[in-house]
């Protein structure tokens, strides 16, 4: 009677997986990019309310015609949003190669 080598179990095979170094440069990397990005969007977007509360004189500045300072920087809000969702899938194609190298499973 011949017995089966058990297959290590999901646990193990996570462990094994989080304690290389591979797996510690990738949550670094990510980390890197999701924290500054995810402060800058924070910071950007209170901004507007902020300074249309306490700055409402710079605020109602006319930049073109009727448009001032309060409309473009809210439009700019919605260019920032899609800039920096580009950033991230620029970056997470980083990401993704470095799990496949993690993983072995590096395209050639």
């Amino acid at each position: 009677m011949q017995t089966e080598t058990p297959l290590p179990s999901r646990d193990n095979q996570w462990n094994r997986i989080a304690s290389t170094d591979a797996f510690k440069d990738l949550m670094a990397a990510k980390a890197r990019f999701i924290i500054p990005a995810t402060l800058f969007f924070m910071i950007y977007y209170f901004a507007l309310p902020v300074l249309v509360g306490y700055a409402p004189e710079f605020m109602q500045r006319p930049v073109i015609g009727p448009l001032n300072i309060a409309y473009v920087f809210a439009l700019s809000q919605f260019f920032m949003a899609w800039i920096i969702a580009a950033l991230y899938v620029r970056a997470a194609n980083r990401f993704d190669k470095m799990a496949d190298r993690l993983l072995g499973k590096e395209k050639k």
